[in-house]
Formats: structure tokens, sequence, C-alpha cells
């Protein structure tokens, strides 16, 4: 059995503040673990528009920069989980993802919840990707 495997977390300046006491990502071996992420610019860390295409923008910007840190990309992500608080704007929302994925196809759950952490949010994604 190997003993050396050990995981760490993933910070940076540049990556959206965690709301709580978790890390934005945690790598595991190849593994990268990224916590749900809103709809907030770290720049300023204030929501961006109200509408679920730009959130879904921002979300997927954080995503992207927390893999980047990690040392992956979107291209590596083999699953991710979208919440969203109404399952009205899941084709808006199908829409950027597709966009921001390419050719990259993740496995995906999209479940709609009641609320998410931060007032005005519409959308919160997880994902799990490799480091190549």
């Amino acid at each position: 059995m190997r003993m050396d495997v050990t995981h760490a977390a993933i910070h940076s300046d540049n990556l959206p503040k965690p709301a709580g006491p978790y890390s934005p990502a945690v790598v595991f071996d190849r593994l990268v673990f990224v916590s749900g992420q809103g709809a907030k610019d770290p720049a300023t860390g204030r929501l961006v528009g109200p509408d679920v295409e730009s959130q879904t923008e921002q979300v997927l910007k954080n995503v992207a920069a927390i893999l980047e840190a990690a040392g992956s990309s979107l291209s590596h992500v083999l699953r991710c989980g979208v919440f969203l608080t109404d399952m009205a704007d899941f084709a808006a929302m199908n829409a950027v993802y597709g966009r921001a994925f390419g050719s990259n196809r993740p496995a995906r759950t999209t479940v709609q919840v009641a609320a998410l952490p931060s007032p005005g949010l519409r959308v919160e994604i997880d994902a799990i990707a490799y480091i190549p």
C-alpha cells in the first residue's frame, strides 16, 4: 500500500475568497476537487450581474482560475455539479457552460435548490478535474 500520497489545499491571492471554513480546492494525488463557486468577482468581492448568463460566466472563470492555480484547466474537468435556484434558467446556464467547456464534456449533475449562500446568487458550480 502506498503511504506517501497526501492532499493539499489550493490558495492564491487572485482566487475568490471562501465564504466559510473551506478551501477553494483540494488536490489529492493528481485529482483536483473544486469547492462550489459562486459568481463573485475576486477583484471586488461583489456578485456580477443579476442574470444567470453573466453569473455562470463568472462562476466558470472562478473555477478556471482555481484549476490553473492547481496546475489543471477546464479541459481536464471530469465532473461538475450545477446548482440552480430556478430550473427555468437551465437553458441559459447550459449555453454558457457549453461555450466554456468547448469539446470537453464532463459528467454532470444539475439540480434546483431552494437557495444559495449569497443573496441574488442564481448558480453555483463545483468540479473534479485531474492534473495532466
